[in-house]
Parts: structure tokens; sequence; C-alpha cells
């Protein structure tokens, strides 16, 4: 089996498949540090992918887990915590071997590697970036805080200036919001229509097996597992005018076969390799 081909070649005249980085590079550095985010854009990622939630002091953060318990070495909900007792927190030596025998030497630390990261500064590092990086928001729910994400998010994506309507026909925002949530996309669609919105799919309901996605939503995001059952999904969405970014890609096989589909962008831990099988460099 080889996977030199080029990543456009399933679907020629289309654009090369998007390599987004899911929460960084995380294979390689800590999930949602700075350094996970670093290393992804150093290799290449097209787009950054990053879970948020909301603290409670209001500030939006970078964490999967409704709790800190797995990734810190801290206890409680990200919900009832302030920004300030996530920043006592170590977010990444828990990747490091021998973190469960051993305290960490905060001194000796990397904080890019151990930080709590704020959405705020993931967009101050997308910024700053020296070509295009995109980036994907998933918002988490269930929460405590309900409408209060999307409202806070809609308020710090404003402030980057990527809630304001395109001043081309050819600009394309490049934030996209995620989520399982059909409420959470429409609350956010609401308030910012020109950011596109991505409906996460674990399982493919009946409702939207021929393709079609929740009003004011134009990209699909089922899950690996999907496409390996539902081959046929990815050709049904394209047809009803909806892309397909696929989650978590991360073995050959899996990539081999997104290719083969065409999907549109394939989100993976692993962002170097994948754009090395997909001959992208």
């Amino acid at each position: 089996m080889t996977y030199a081909r080029r990543a456009q070649d399933a679907r020629p005249g289309r654009p090369a498949i998007s390599v987004v980085a899911h929460r960084g590079a995380s294979d390689d550095a800590p999930e949602h540090t700075l350094a996970a985010y670093r290393k992804a854009i150093e290799d290449g990622a097209d787009a950054l992918e990053c879970d948020v939630r909301l603290t409670a002091d209001g500030h939006l953060v970078c964490v999967h887990d409704r709790k800190v318990n797995r990734t810190s070495n801290g206890r409680g909900a990200v919900s009832a915590l302030e920004l300030a007792d996530l920043a006592t927190l170590d977010f990444g030596s828990w990747k490091e071997e021998g973190f469960a025998n051993e305290a960490p030497d905060r001194q000796h630390e990397d904080p890019e590697r151990t930080s709590v990261l704020t959405l705020e500064r993931l967009l101050e590092l997308v910024a700053d970036a020296d070509r295009r990086v995109e980036l994907a928001i998933e918002t988490k729910h269930p929460t405590r805080w309900a409408g209060q994400v999307e409202e806070r998010l809609v308020e710090l994506l404003g402030r980057f200036g990527y809630t304001k309507p395109a001043m081309r026909a050819d600009w394309t925002s490049p934030v996209r919001v995620m989520s399982f949530s059909a409420r959470s996309l429409h609350r956010v669609h609401a308030a910012a229509p020109d950011i596109p919105g991505v409906y996460l799919m674990q399982f493919l309901s009946l409702r939207h097996r021929d393709g079609r996605l929740p009003p004011g939503v134009g990209i699909a995001g089922p899950g690996m597992r999907i496409l390996r059952s539902h081959p046929e999904y990815v050709a049904k969405a394209h047809r009803a005018g909806n892309q397909v970014h696929v989650w978590t890609v991360n073995e050959p096989a899996d990539v081999e076969l997104c290719q083969e589909l065409g999907v549109d962008a394939v989100i993976t831990n692993r962002p170097k390799q994948v754009r090395s099988q997909l001959g992208l460099g």
C-alpha cells in the first residue's frame, strides 16, 4: 500500500485536503497548550482546532473535558473555577514520563507547555502567524453557562474583526465554530452569520443521512467511524452543497479513505505525518 498520491488527486480540479491540528499537534505536545499550537503551525497545519469552555469569571479557555482532572494536576469543573485558579495548575506535565509518580518541578517548566491557554491568546497566535492559519473552535455542551458561551465567543471574535461582513467577494473567514449542539450553532449564526458553522456528528441520524444539515450550517463534521460505516455520506453531503470535515483522522488507512472519498478537511493529532502522507510536505 502506498500513500504518495497528491491530496487533490481524488477530486480533480478541487483544492487539496485541509489538514487541521486537533488540539494542536497533540501527539507531540500536551493538548491545548501554546506549545502544541506553535508546533502545529511549524508543521504546516492549515488550521488549528480547539475546544472552549467558560470559566466562572467569564473567560473562554481551551480545555476539552468538563473537569480539569485528566489534563492538569488539579481537580474540579472548569465552569466552577476562575481563570486565576486555572493559572496555578500544570496542564502539561501529565504527558511527560513519570508524572504520575513524582511532583512536577515548576521552576523548570516551560510555560508554553504547562499553562492554561485562553482563546484570546490562541487568536493572537493565529493573527501573528506569517501565513494564513485557520481556527476551528468547538463549543462544548451541555454547560451551566449555556448561551453565555456563544455570547462571549462572538464578542471575542468581533474584537479580532471576524464577525464583520466580508469586504471582498472572494474573502472567507479564517475562523469557524463547531459543535455537536445545533442550538449552539444557531446562536452563533444568529449573532454572526459570516462565521461558518460545522455540525459535529458522532452518529449519523436518519434526518441527516441525505447530506442535509441544520439551517445556517454548511459544513458536516462526521467522526471517522461514520465514514467507515457510511462512505457514501461524503458524496451525499457534497451534493447537498456542504463541505465535510472529518475527525479524528490519525491512522494511515483512515487518511487514505478520507482522500479516496474526497473529504474537504481532516482533523488530526498528527498534522506533520498526515501532510506527508497526502503529499503536502
